[in-house]
């Protein structure tokens, strides 16, 4: 594979494919790579590539998502530099093991539309014991709004008659994240 010409230096001197390779090549393969050097595709390649070995290690090792701290870690990576509002549910078993995340909704860069029988029906589908609910605030803020609060109620009002769980709500925004349940709002 010969398409270095298209990466910029700090790719191309860090990619496996290259004959010549960064004296921080060792351990790492990435470790020569330069964030401040990316070019925009790039970075959404890397995102799109973070976002993958994420979920790959989480179904790998059947993790349990325990705490926001590390669902926030999980989503950050895939939610994160998004241009457009998407909502995404994470679909637990009984153990809060991962069965699958979802992108179910997208939106534009101030909202999205989340019908609640969707979102009831693939929970369903999937054998779901509990979900957790995550969007991001394309704006940076991850400060939940009204609205928020009013769809995370009438998520888990739907979800409760049929005994699934609704753990979390989500708001990834580049402040950090929010989590519904750490501020008391489930």
């Amino acid at each position: 594979m010969n398409n270095n010409t298209q990466l910029t230096p700090a790719v191309r001197e860090a990619s496996p494919f290259t004959e010549r390779r960064t004296t921080q090549w060792t351990g790492n393969r990435l470790a020569g790579i330069n964030p401040a050097k990316l070019n925009a595709q790039e970075r959404k390649c890397l995102i799109q590539l973070a976002r993958r070995l994420a979920e790959i290690e989480f179904k790998q090792r059947r993790l349990e998502l325990t705490s926001p701290k590390e669902v926030r870690e999980y989503l950050d990576a895939s939610l994160l530099f998004l241009e457009h509002e998407v909502f995404v549910v994470v679909f637990l078993d009984n153990r809060h093991r991962l069965i699958a995340t979802e992108e179910m909704f997208r939106g534009t860069i101030d909202g999205t539309s989340v019908p609640p029988r969707e979102v009831v029906k693939r929970a369903l589908q999937l054998n779901a014991a509990a979900v957790i609910f995550a969007h991001n605030h394309p704006s940076g803020t991850s400060q939940p709004s009204e609205s928020d609060k009013r769809l995370t109620t009438r998520l888990r009002d739907a979800l409760a008659l049929v005994e699934i769980r609704a753990l979390d709500h989500i708001v990834v925004g580049a402040d950090g994240g929010t989590s519904f349940a750490e501020h008391g709002l489930m």
